[in-house]
């Protein structure tokens, strides 16, 4: 009974749950059972890297580029 009913946990899965790579549920499974340091050992410190680069390089792009741009355009610096 017990395999049935994990059988169609699978099939009705939401779709953030279809597009979020395995690992990555595993590590947030880890962080929210284990806490912070047992989900930095699961990831590693490169991913944890990687991820501060993309947001530091998506906030400077949108906070500071865009704007400046847009300002240069509109007042002719």
């Amino acid at each position: 009974m017990q395999k049935a009913l994990n059988d169609t946990k699978h099939i009705t899965l939401g779709f953030r749950q279809k597009i979020t790579p395995p690992f990555i549920s595993k590590s947030v499974a880890v962080f929210r059972e284990k806490g912070f340091k047992a989900g930095l050992k699961s990831l590693g410190w490169k991913t944890l890297a990687a991820i501060f680069v993309f947001y530091l390089v998506r906030d400077v792009i949108i906070y500071i580029l865009i704007p400046y741009f847009v300002a240069k355009g509109v007042f002719g610096f």
